[in-house]
């Protein structure tokens, strides 16, 4: 058994600047294949979708800033067999053209099949262009007849750049055959009696009442402080991003309004360090979403004095969530950057590593971490050998790093106390290992020769 419903699809136009108000087409799709003889309410479905057809019509056409057409299907080849490709644009947009497209659906007799994925994807080329809010009606009874269905039309549609947001209007739909349209849109019931306002009203939103949204980054006082961070929104079913922007607060100082599309649900992404999300959220038409996102920040910064040996060195610092193993971000020595507030743990790529445990970042403060400038080791051989510079702490020896087969070497190391070991190559017992100590002083030179 077939039931008859009708779908409101939206072309909205998207962007993320104020635009001004736009003109409207609805294109009629309307469906006169030979399952809309079955009744309905002592009538025919083709007569009851005639007569909510005539109201919609006749209410919106009092808006003289609205265009209409009409393409038909399933009127032309009967069935069966029928043609999968029976449609057609019988009224094309014009000023003044209601009467002739009342005409032709009051001469529309129920004849052939039911192509609506195609109907739907050829309407794309009705329109003569983006430079309207373009909307499609689908009145149809609901049931595709030739394999397709109109959640795959809608992905065609977005893949020619066309993004619509569709309400279905449906007669004595069970709640399994509603279940097949939530891919597509909202679910109105053509029995209601505040179906037919609630439809015209949200036609008249989308002209006047443009769907908004915002997202606020709140500090640590919850208020909306933040900005400034590059914002992505993502479709949460296909896993895309749609928008990609910076943050940045209007001339009235609020979080600057944007003109997006209503139809998918979206997750919103704050690009800080490290980024923060939204929850799932789903605009409203006509209507203006907040969005919030904690992102309360403060500033970090690692400054080392330009020294005698280090003017030019350019040290990385690997930033990591406190207790936490993976990096999280590189800071330049010297640099400014802003962080979510918290605590981290710092791994300075000096010689040797400085690290720095749970260091706190706060609301709008900068927290500043100084090292002392380096000093410089040099290390002579008389020949090529193996051996490494070790740091001494608490009477134990730490690593730094190896010695080249260089017979001369220079090092940048940290303050501190060294021992340096070295053995010839030509020399094959551990008895020959050369054992250097030392202490380096910030801007001061040390040179060691391993063969006195």
């Amino acid at each position: 058994m077939k039931f008859v419903c009708i779908i409101f699809f939206i072309f909205p136009v998207i962007c993320l600047a104020q635009v001004k108000p736009k003109p409207v087409r609805i294109l009629f799709v309307f469906d006169a294949s030979n399952s809309m003889k079955s009744p309905h309410a002592n009538v025919t479905r083709i007569e009851s979708a005639k007569v909510l057809f005539y109201r919609f019509i006749d209410s919106l056409k009092k808006d003289k800033n609205m265009l209409f057409a009409l393409r038909m299907y399933g009127n032309t080849v009967p069935y069966p067999p029928g043609d999968c490709k029976d449609t057609r644009l019988v009224v094309p947009f014009s000023q003044g053209n209601v009467q002739a497209i009342k005409q032709k659906v009051s001469e529309a007799k129920p004849t052939g099949i039911t192509p609506i994925e195609h109907s739907l994807t050829e309407s794309a080329n009705d329109f003569p262009d983006n430079k309207a809010t373009n909307m499609v009606i689908l009145i149809t009874d609901g049931i595709e007849e030739c394999g397709g269905d109109p959640c795959r039309a809608r992905q065609k549609l977005m893949e020619k750049g066309i993004v619509f947001k569709p309400f279905i209007i449906g007669i004595g739909l069970s709640p399994e055959q509603i279940k097949t349209f939530q891919c597509v849109g909202d679910y109105y019931d053509i029995d209601s009696q505040n179906t037919f306002s609630t439809i015209t009203t949200i036609i008249q939103q989308q002209k006047l009442n443009k769907t908004t949204a915002q997202v606020s980054l709140f500090d640590i006082n919850s208020n909306p402080s933040e900005s400034n961070v590059n914002i992505t929104l993502y479709d949460v079913s296909k896993k895309t991003y749609k928008y990609n922007f910076i943050h940045t607060f209007n001339y009235l100082k609020r979080p600057d309004t944007l003109y997006i599309d209503d139809y998918p649900n979206y997750k919103a992404i704050a690009h800080t360090i490290p980024p923060v999300e939204s929850n799932e959220f789903k605009l409203v038409q006509g209507k203006h979403t907040i969005v919030p996102i904690d992102a309360p920040q403060g500033f970090l910064t690692i400054t080392r004095p330009v020294g005698v040996y280090n003017y030019n060195e350019k040290i990385k610092c690997v930033i990591r969530k406190n207790n936490s193993p993976g990096t999280l971000h590189v800071l330049q020595i010297n640099a400014l950057d802003k962080f979510i507030v918290g605590a981290y743990d710092i791994e300075i790529l000096t010689l040797p590593r400085i690290y720095l445990n749970n260091i706190s970042v706060e609301q709008s403060k900068t927290n500043q971490l100084t090292i002392a400038s380096a000093g410089m080791l040099q290390v002579k051989t008389l020949e090529a050998g193996d051996g490494c510079i070790m740091q001494e702490k608490n009477n134990r020896l730490e690593w730094v790093c190896n010695l080249s087969q260089q017979t001369i070497q220079s090092f940048n190391l940290q303050p501190g106390n060294y021992v340096v070991t070295w053995r010839s190559k030509t020399l094959r017992g551990s008895i020959y290992t050369i054992e250097k100590k030392l202490k380096i002083k910030s801007d001061e030179q040390m040179i060691i020769e391993m063969f006195k």
